[in-house]
């Protein structure tokens, strides 16, 4: 049987352990549950595409993806999407029309998580 040791990037290990943090500094609920998403193995972790960001979005909505975000699909709706990684033309799609963050930006400019939303 295979030892699950968890992400070994070494940056992914701090944003999980920066989450933890916030959640229980907060006690804000969604920063942990990214955090469990976060610490699954690669092939676990979601990965979206514009196109299913399109089809569930709202217009000047934030929206987080514990995963990466891949470009297949155009986005014209004005969200705010946060994710763990981007492919690069995801992200000059999305810069388009919205922002594209990084999962740490999204927790120093809104803390408490407020109207965040989880795709997956």
């Amino acid at each position: 049987m295979v030892k699950r040791t968890g992400p070994t990037n070494v940056q992914l290990q701090k944003l999980i352990v920066e989450l933890k943090k916030l959640s229980t500094k907060e006690k804000v609920a969604i920063w942990k549950r990214v955090a469990n998403e976060l610490s699954k193995s690669t092939r676990s972790r979601r990965s979206l595409n514009l196109s299913k960001v399109q089809k569930v979005a709202k217009d000047n909505e934030t929206l987080l993806v514990p995963g990466k975000v891949l470009s297949s699909g155009e986005l014209t709706k004005k969200v705010t999407l946060a994710a763990w990684q981007f492919s690069e033309q995801a992200k000059e799609k999305i810069n388009k029309v919205g922002k594209a963050v990084s999962i740490q930006d999204l927790m120093k400019s809104n803390p408490k998580g407020k109207s965040v939303r989880i795709l997956g």
